[in-house]
């Protein structure tokens, strides 16, 4: 028997059958979990989100109208749940700081050629806040400064200036590497 598509997996959720649902969590699950990792400060915050993020595609699944694939809608869904809780967990009265990047070292371009998935991974969780969101949001989700900062609530600057200081910060931190695995 061939795989259901995503498409028949919608339907069928349409139709409240939870063998659906548990399917549809199986297939996307995984990726979704990884964006919401991108965004959260541990494993367990992040598996907290990505619940919630079902309990919303699976409430929500009426309003999915076709246009464009489901596994994007699904992901702006996971992406949105992920900045609120991250909104969520800033304590009020303290603030992300979205500072200028403080000048660094320059570092070898292919440095990055030379690290795995996970270790890149772990060296973009080690940015600050702010700097990380929007390098994400950038990066990896595709968004434009003029997106970022209205999510955000910034300015278009801001957005530009967090993401080159990300830039920055992960240049250093590979050139210290490089200079660590060196000696």
């Amino acid at each position: 028997m061939p795989p259901v598509s995503i498409d028949e997996l919608v339907e069928q959720c349409r139709q409240g059958r939870s063998a659906a649902q548990q399917a549809l969590y199986e297939r996307l699950g995984g990726r979704l979990f990884g964006v919401c990792l991108r965004y959260c400060p541990n494993r367990e915050e992040a598996e907290e989100v990505l619940q919630n993020v079902f309990v919303k595609i699976f409430t929500r699944i009426h309003q999915f109208t076709g246009q464009g694939p489901f596994e994007a809608w699904a992901r702006r869904i996971a992406v949105n749940t992920a900045l609120h809780a991250w909104r969520q967990r800033q304590a009020p009265g303290l603030h992300v700081s979205w500072d200028e990047a403080p000048a660094v070292a320059e570092t070898n371009g292919d440095a990055l050629d030379h690290l795995s998935m996970t270790e890149l991974l772990a060296l973009v969780g080690t940015l600050p806040e702010g700097c990380r969101v929007v390098l994400n949001l950038f990066a990896v989700e595709g968004y434009a400064h003029a997106e970022i900062a209205e999510m955000l609530g910034i300015s278009e600057g801001t957005s530009k200036s967090q993401l080159s200081r990300a830039r920055k910060l992960l240049e250093a931190r590979l050139a210290a590497r490089q200079r660590f695995q060196c000696s």
